[in-house]
């Protein structure tokens, strides 16, 4: 803090402040993120500052002038509080000084350390007084509130969805260390970052103080991955080795880095704020593009995306398709899978955009959703068995195997919404670089993974070379369409198992019984060709579908081990952390039940003896990630490593960096890990 700053400041404002000591100008409350918490536990707690119009509270360092806040806790005995987390502060010039304050509503957070001893039951009171400074452009009061909340020993409560944006609002690990160097009176500093990284009127913030010229302007290039920024030393910057602070990517976003005294290159090319796609994203977009459009292509051979693309290529040949039609039907089908990944890439921005920790496939952490899916591939199963068709309530086609530019889109729609929890070969990238990309970026990369889909679709339907390859009609079809009710049903009972994972016995009892009765009704339909009679079946299919909904829910997680030999704990950051300073190497991998590569990549090899083996001869500990049910830990800790979805797989050895591994895993590759 600039004490002389400070003290200019309160001179100057003392006797115009003293009447307004009778009103805060900064409302302030404590909430936790829990009500109930467990003994042995860490527990969140927020200030939340809402200052008055015109006013404003200051960051951790508050510039040129002004004060950081200050809490002091009231705790029972053996609890601990820990320092005071701060969201990416604001920039305000007054007379030529350079303040870092907040001028909306933020929160400050803290965790609480709950003794192992807590008594479950008890209702334990926190109290804590929090002094800060507000002020306005000519005015600033010291406050004091006192404020209080109630925490009551117990099992895991429902957490308070407000302190994803809270927790949104901190910086961010670097994950990376940079470097600064001082010459001629100026300080240059390099950060590690992707050119692919959103930089919107980026700025650093120095929380080591005297390292540089808060007030100077910073100017910004590139060099290489290096973003390079220059601005004037502080008065201490020649006796300082390193630098701690946090760098704003964009507006509330930033990186929380420390940079080290050493080498550091040249300026590089100056860039523009927002940053130009053409200059500093261009070749990382591109290599998005083309990973969400291989990664998409491959989608195709999965089991519940290869039979819905078998039926609409050989209803091609079936109905004896003119060229012009074969191409109206290839581009609804490419239309249908596009806007739907269009449709859940922009819903997962604009979800991450208000605070949730979310990624790709995010809508099957809802059980619900999953309910819905399997009641879904049940019916294209059924139809494709010959239980039931509509020829007359349908049109003379059902949604699997349907005709016509109508048929073609919402096939192609379905194979999306259905092809969305794989995350294979080139997606990971392509995904993940997607969420640091502009929107208008990121909504190309989902267009080019629906675009990927489609594309086989598209060549049957404009390459006539093609079709002609593909065989003759024939009773053979009729047989083929059986087979591939398999992979269908095998899919179902896939998603059978994902909601019973979730939601427990009862909730795949409950889709089970809602699949029979689905199956039932939709027989029963098929049978009735007079539209007036069919109004008893139409009803149990809404039934079907509807009813369970209600009583399908989440539940309660236990730890997570691998099913294999590979002795594991459930993964936390504090494990990682606690594991890496006792010199252990560490494999860590995030899995999700709704993933099918996750699952190959376990049953194919983490689960292998031979493997468990390696890790024990060398002493590899084992942390898994579960993101079934959606965990905003494990959410910002995939962003933080490029990811927007599993799986991942990290390797640390002792005292080394991560070590990204592919996503489809071998043995040998595994095992070498700790050679």
């Amino acid at each position: 803090m600039n004490r002389a700053g400070a003290l200019l400041l309160f001179l100057v404002s003392l006797l115009c402040s003293l009447p307004a000591q009778a009103q805060n100008r900064m409302q302030v409350s404590l909430e936790a993120e829990t009500e109930t918490v467990v003994p042995g536990s860490e527990a969140m707690l927020a200030f939340v500052m809402r200052p008055e119009p015109g006013w404003h509270g200051y960051w951790l360092n508050p510039g040129d002038a002004g004060d950081s806040p200050r809490a002091e806790w009231r705790l029972p005995a053996g609890w601990t509080a820990g320092p005071l987390l701060y969201p990416v502060p604001d920039r305000l010039t007054l007379l030529g000084l350079m303040n870092y304050v907040y001028e909306r509503d933020y929160a400050l957070l803290a965790t609480v350390q709950v003794p192992e001893n807590a008594a479950a039951g008890d209702t334990v009171p926190v109290q804590a007084r929090l002094d800060y400074l507000v002020c306005t452009d000519q005015l600033c009061v010291p406050e004091t509130a006192t404020v209080s909340t109630q925490l009551r020993i117990g099992a895991p409560g429902q957490a308070d969805p407000a302190f994803s944006r809270y927790r949104q609002a901190l910086p961010r690990p670097l994950g990376a260390e940079a470097r600064f160097a001082i010459e001629g009176g100026r300080l240059r500093l390099a950060v590690p970052l992707p050119a692919a990284a959103r930089l919107d009127q980026p700025h650093f913030y120095p929380l080591t103080l005297g390292a540089l010229s808060h007030a100077a302007p910073q100017s910004l290039s590139r060099n290489g991955d290096l973003l390079i920024v220059e601005t004037d030393v502080g008065r201490q910057a020649a006796s300082i080795q390193s630098i701690e602070g946090v760098l704003e990517t964009s507006d509330g976003i930033g990186l929380a880095l420390t940079a080290q005294r050493g080498d550091v290159p040249a300026a590089g090319v100056p860039i523009t704020t927002p940053a130009e796609p053409g200059q500093d994203g261009g070749p990382a977009i591109l290599l998005a593009l083309l990973g969400a459009l291989a990664g998409g292509l491959l989608l195709n051979v999965m089991p519940c995306v290869f039979p819905i693309l078998s039926l609409k290529a050989l209803s091609l040949v079936r109905a004896g398709e003119t060229e012009a039609a074969a191409r109206r039907e290839a581009l609804a089908y490419a239309g249908g899978v596009i806007a739907i990944c269009l449709l859940l890439g922009g819903l997962l921005l604009a979800l991450r955009a208000g605070g949730a920790m979310v990624g790709w496939a995010f809508q099957l952490q809802d059980p619900r959703v999953i309910l819905l899916l399997l009641l879904l591939v049940t019916a294209v199963a059924l139809n494709l068995a010959g239980l039931f068709a509509l020829p007359t309530i349908a049109g003379g086609h059902g949604l699997a195997r349907g005709g016509g530019v109508r048929g073609a889109f919402f096939t192609g729609a379905l194979a999306a919404f259905v092809a969305t929890p794989c995350t294979g070969p080139f997606l990971g990238f392509a995904l993940g670089a997607a969420l640091v990309l502009p929107t208008w970026a990121a909504l190309a990369v989902f267009a080019g993974l629906g675009l990927g889909l489609a594309l086989p679709f598209l060549l049957l339907g404009f390459v006539p070379a093609l079709r002609r390859r593909l065989p003759k009609p024939g009773a053979w079809m009729e047989r083929f369409q059986r087979i591939l009710s398999v992979p269908m049903f095998l899919t179902a009972l896939g998603l059978a198992w994902i909601l019973g994972r979730q939601s427990g016995v009862d909730g795949m009892a409950l889709g089970l019984a809602a699949a029979l009765v689905l199956g039932l009704a939709l027989w029963w339909l098929g049978r009735r060709q007079d539209r007036a009679r069919a109004w008893l079946p139409l009803a149990m299919i809404l039934i079907a579908v509807l009813a369970p909904l209600p009583f399908v829910r989440t539940v309660e997680a236990g730890p997570v081990m691998a099913e294999g030999g590979l002795a594991s704990e459930p993964f936390s950051e504090a494990r990682l952390a606690e594991l890496r300073a006792a010199g252990s190497p560490v494999f860590v991998y995030f899995t999700a039940d709704w993933c099918l590569t996750c699952k190959v990549n376990e049953r194919a090899v983490l689960d292998q003896a031979e493997v468990a083996a390696a890790f024990r001869q060398r002493g590899v500990r084992v942390l898994v990630g579960d993101w079934t049910r959606g965990d905003a830990a494990i959410g910002r800790f995939l962003e933080s490593h490029g990811r927007s979805g599993v799986p991942l797989y990290l390797y640390y050895a002792p005292g080394g960096e991560a070590e990204i591994l592919p996503q489809i895993l071998t043995v040998g590759r595994v095992t070498s890990l700790s050679a």
